[in-house]
């Protein structure tokens, strides 16, 4: 009888970790969805960067903190030609001349296969050479090319950060299949 208490038991809090896990992937899904709204209402013509991607990944709430060291993460979805694929992770760290807070969200667009592959295979992760470019105070012309085959922007939603420093962003991606 214990036994088959324990088992009942462990199914439950199994199940309960698959479906907390749905739901937070949906809030991810969701939140996605707005924040690509959000990007091409801040400039309309980022909807060719999404048309146009051979894919592409959106962290919609990106939370970032620094004193000196600081550090960043988000969830995001992973696209392939506007269908989604995936789920990723995003983790940020760096060093340097900083202090705040800020929420963001940020899109990459990957323009050929073999950065996708990268990415999927997490062997992705930027260093101090790209950065991203912020949607609203983008210039008029907004012609940005591609670096590797991948071009970043980032769009800003809440807090004050000042900071002048060096890291990097490493990623996880987990396929949907």
């Amino acid at each position: 009888m214990k036994t088959k208490n324990i088992l009942t038991m462990l199914i439950m809090l199994f199940s309960i970790g698959i479906f907390a896990q749905s739901a937070d992937d949906k809030k991810v899904i969701s939140d996605a969805e707005n924040a690509k709204a959000a990007f091409i209402k801040a400039h309309p013509k980022m909807q060719n960067y999404f048309d146009d991607a051979k894919a592409y990944v959106i962290f919609p709430n990106v939370g970032k903190g620094a004193l000196i060291i600081g550090a960043a993460s988000g969830n995001g979805a992973v696209y392939e030609r506007g269908v989604l694929v995936g789920m990723a992770n995003l983790k940020q760290l760096d060093v340097g001349a900083q202090i705040g807070g800020k929420a963001f969200s940020e899109v990459i667009f990957f323009k050929t296969d073999s950065a996708l592959q990268e990415f999927m295979n997490d062997d992705f992760q930027f260093g101090s050479n790209l950065s991203a470019i912020a949607v609203n105070q983008a210039p008029p012309s907004f012609d940005v090319t591609y670096n590797d085959g991948v071009a970043v922007f980032s769009l800003p939603k809440e807090g004050l950060m000042a900071e002048v420093s060096v890291g990097g962003q490493k990623f996880e991606y987990t396929s949907l299949d």
